[in-house]
């Protein structure tokens, strides 16, 4: 990869740990579950030569904080960590780019901390009102948010909370399919707080189960130039939350759907994701 350089940003106490490499405009790379920085290193290899790419590890994760208390993950919080890198990086705005939870994350800057945002890119996470009229319409796609149920109801210490398995570095990297990579995963995730990850799930995954399940409230539209890039093989976030995706934009919007890619998309299709990515920002600048 290129050079690389590691930090540390401050939000009220709590340390949020970045990566970053190249100069020019501001992009912001927020991971999801389970996963840490080096998910983004094929983009950030992609766009090093023309922007100034920080990838944060989200509070619980890898190198950052990991606050006690499953209050200390409340959706509220996780975007005042990406305010708070981008205000110590002293800048004004960046592109916010997140997947799966980094997704949410991001579709929540947009929401309720526009005035960072310059751009907004998602990767395998709809819209939240896409998300929740998917679910709660589509029986395939309720089925596959069963493991959230588990993680908002379980603990990281029972035997089979994850997929039947237990929550060890060595099962929460079973996904990972770069043997170079694997590793380095197991390592950040031994640096890990396997409590704050299903934190992230019961503060603020929805109850999509119960009988009068209505999902999360309705979500404001954001106003930024969009793109949101899915794998279509995503078994847990259903594509069916794609559509009308245009109604909650008031700006223009680009939707990539990739076959054969699944949840991890920024690196089942890596080449694709980055070379997308880099067009579509290049042609903004």
């Amino acid at each position: 990869m290129t050079a690389i350089r590691h930090d540390h940003a401050d939000n009220n106490g709590v340390k949020i740990h970045y990566a970053e490499a190249g100069e020019g405009p501001l992009v912001v790379m927020i991971h999801g579950f389970p996963d840490f920085w080096y998910t983004w290193r094929y983009q950030m290899e992609g766009l090093a030569d023309s922007y100034r790419v920080v990838a944060i590890d989200q509070r619980g994760y890898n190198l950052s904080d990991k606050p006690g208390g499953v209050e200390n993950y409340d959706m509220s919080l996780l975007v005042s960590d990406v305010v708070a890198v981008v205000r110590h990086l002293g800048e004004d705005k960046a592109t916010i780019v997140g997947h799966d939870w980094g997704g949410a994350v991001a579709w929540s800057v947009a929401m309720f901390a526009p005035d960072i945002v310059d751009r907004l890119i998602i990767l395998n996470l709809p819209h939240p009102n896409g998300f929740t009229r998917a679910v709660l319409g589509n029986p395939e796609a309720l089925e596959g948010t069963g493991y959230a149920k588990v993680f908002r109801e379980g603990s990281a210490d029972d035997p089979d909370v994850f997929f039947g398995m237990p929550m060890t570095p060595q099962t929460l990297a079973g996904w990972v399919t770069d043997e170079a990579a694997r590793a380095d995963y197991i390592a950040a995730f031994e640096r890990s707080d396997f409590t704050a990850m299903l934190n992230y799930y019961k503060q603020n995954y929805p109850d999509f189960w119960s009988d009068d399940a209505s999902g999360w409230p309705a979500a404001p539209n954001v106003a930024v130039s969009t793109l949101v890039m899915h794998g279509l093989d995503d078994t847990a976030l259903h594509a069916d939350g794609l559509n009308n995706t245009w109604d909650w934009v008031d700006a223009d919007l680009t939707l990539v759907t990739v076959p054969g890619a699944g949840h991890f998309v920024q690196q089942d299709a890596a080449e694709f994701v980055t070379a997308t990515m880099r067009g579509w920002l290049d042609a903004r600048r």
